[in-house]
């Protein structure tokens, strides 16, 4: 029986037999670091049960507790609360009782994560990093709270951006590859992307001048027309459109999978909307014969959601084209037939497309899935940096690849300004690098709340002090260089020793792992995770700084501490792994 189960099961006793009353439960919280003690008992919430003081009732129990339970060493009330603080003994015991993640592998059911979910006209920026790492992050903490996960995107592979691209390619390329300019592919074709704009600015401009309206140059423009042909074309099947598009996906395909490998992310699944756009017409036949759709006199299909706060959306145009809403009813369907053992679907799509998700799970209810309950809208805020928004088809996005080139850089100055690189070859080096890079960048996006909008400052990030990657890598660092030292056998337990507030601290902070994984993937936040982090290491360091270690002359609390070490860096390792961040070994 967990400690808690039964402190709550004496407590009830107690209760019953002092005060006739049985409580429905007992309100459990981690005692607040002013005062005194590692669990607090809400007396409070008992009151609506029973007549009295407050503090009274809670010096009754305390000295029940002390007097029943040997894991309960003293106690103090303030007001309404109860704190408890347990003994040394029992801190000790969870050194070697404590469990790394709460539930098997697979026991908890399966989910499925969608992130990336790019367009092929241009390559990954700061903003898909984010989603990336992001979904990524909670993907792997979903595994670690006990879920078979399922990881996969949906590829935004057709459509009139998508023709702007090879429009320009074909008007400006003059056949060049990522062969012959040494590019990578997804760059590329990024470049024409642009390339579409600045013309299609220039011909609208022109068209101004020469006595249009904006919106009428803007409508009439050649090259926009030209490509609205294409994509007929393409939707036609014309096979000349059709083998450009597959030639110049492929560019990008490849240089998206080569800034997936430095990021550190995979897909387990991909979709691509040149397969999935039609797939919500079955759908809407099925919501119409339900009576959940209904036709208008043009022909265009729609739901009305007013009754439910929101507004009429349209399923099919009059013409019978779907939009994205369509397609999106269509690839869930198809999901939960690829993966019949998905319990619910997380979707890592920017806080712009909230008001979409709220709408598509509630047709998804209303169309009577069972597991449209558990679907979730992993909503994030944008990305933004010193220098300004950004804008794609300007020019002037963050690429990812510079980021992370960048951001390796960065690390590189950092760390050979502190200079404790020696030994290491150049090979090494530029390894470790690209780690403490990747670590800064990644520990930046995923210490905020999902939710909040971020800016992103890269020489911050790469502080070695303070609330960053950078610095939780190196304390882990620090913790394998004393283990190294290590030389006689520490896998013996140990007991009967005083321990320090400190030490006390850390093995709370041990002890509270399991909890905060089933915390994090239940709010799917990593933020929760890379805060529970850094307390961990701050507290280290500071039983670091006061106290011995290996210098300790007591044989058994010299061997404590090691065994204390160890676990503070399994827990480091096994968080930042589900952050997706590098646990050096030498920093």
């Amino acid at each position: 029986m967990h400690f808690e189960k039964q402190l709550e099961h004496v407590l009830i006793q107690a209760v019953e037999k002092r005060y006739g009353v049985v409580l429905p439960q007992i309100d459990l919280q981690p005692t607040k670091k002013e005062f005194a003690g590692q669990i607090t008992v809400v007396v409070f919430s008992m009151m609506r049960h029973i007549k009295g003081s407050p503090e009274q009732i809670g010096q009754d129990l305390g000295t029940h507790l002390v007097e029943t339970l040997s894991e309960v060493a003293a106690f103090n009330v303030v007001k309404g609360f109860l704190n408890l603080e347990l003994s040394d003994d029992y801190w000790i015991a969870q050194l070697y009782q404590s469990a790394l993640t709460p539930y098997p592998s697979g026991s908890r059911g399966a989910r499925l994560v969608e992130y990336s979910s790019p367009n092929t006209n241009k390559p990954l920026h700061l903003g898909h990093v984010r989603n990336n790492l992001l979904g990524y992050s909670v993907a792997r903490i979903l595994e670690a709270a006990g879920y078979q996960v399922y990881k996969t995107q949906i590829i935004n592979d057709r459509g009139i951006h998508i023709c702007k691209s090879m429009l320009a390619w074909k008007l400006f390329g003059e056949g060049v590859t990522p062969e012959s300019s040494g590019l990578k592919g997804d760059k590329l074709v990024g470049r024409y992307y642009v390339a579409f704009d600045q013309a299609y600015k220039k011909e609208v401009e022109q068209a101004i001048a020469q006595g249009l309206s904006e919106e009428q140059a803007k409508q009439q423009a050649p090259i926009l027309i030209a490509a609205q042909e294409m994509l007929r074309q393409w939707e036609s099947g014309d096979p000349e459109v059709v083998a450009l598009w597959k030639m110049m996906n492929s560019w990008v395909y490849s240089g998206f999978e080569q800034t997936y490998q430095q990021l550190g992310v995979s897909f387990d699944k991909y979709y691509y909307e040149s397969d999935t756009y039609l797939l919500g017409k079955e759908v809407v036949e099925q919501g119409l014969s339900q009576g959940v759709f209904f036709r208008k006199p043009d022909g265009s299909v729609w739901i009305d959601l007013t009754a439910d706060g929101l507004d009429e959306k349209i399923l099919l145009r009059s013409d019978g084209t779907s939009v994205y809403m369509t397609q999106d009813l269509g690839t869930a369907l198809q999901r939960a037939v690829d993966f019949p053992d998905v319990g619910g679907m997380v979707y890592t799509v920017g806080n712009e497309q909230d008001y979409h998700f709220k709408v598509l799970f509630l047709i998804l209810k209303k169309l009577g899935y069972h597991w449209a309950d558990d679907l979730y809208h992993l909503s994030y805020g944008m990305v933004d940096l010193p220098s300004g928004k950004m804008k794609s088809r300007e020019g002037t996005v963050v690429d990812a690849d510079d980021l992370i080139s960048d951001m390796s850089q960065t690390a590189q100055s950092l760390a050979d300004e502190l200079g404790k690189l020696e030994g290491m070859d150049q090979q090494q080096k530029a390894k470790l690098y690209h780690s403490i890079g990747m670590g800064a960048l990644k520990y930046y996006l995923l210490k905020v709340d999902p939710k909040k909008r971020i800016l992103f400052d890269p020489n911050e990030s790469v502080d070695f002090h303070g609330n960053t990657g950078p610095f939780i890598q190196y304390t882990y660092a620090r913790i394998q260089s004393i283990l190294r030292k290590v030389t006689e056998p520490i896998d013996q337990p140990i007991s009967g020793i005083k321990l320090s507030e400190k030490e006390v601290s850390l093995l709370v902070w041990i002890h509270g792992y399991s909890n905060v994984i089933d915390h994090a993937a239940a709010q799917y936040s990593p933020a929760l995770l890379a805060n529970y982090l850094y307390e961990g290491v701050k507290g280290f360091n500071s039983l670091y700084q006061n106290l011995p270690i290996l210098a300790e002359t007591d044989a058994p609390l010299r061997v404590f501490r090691i065994q204390l070490c160890e676990a503070v860096a399994q827990r480091i390792e096994h968080a930042l792994s589900l952050l997706g961040i590098d646990a050096p070994q030498r920093m």
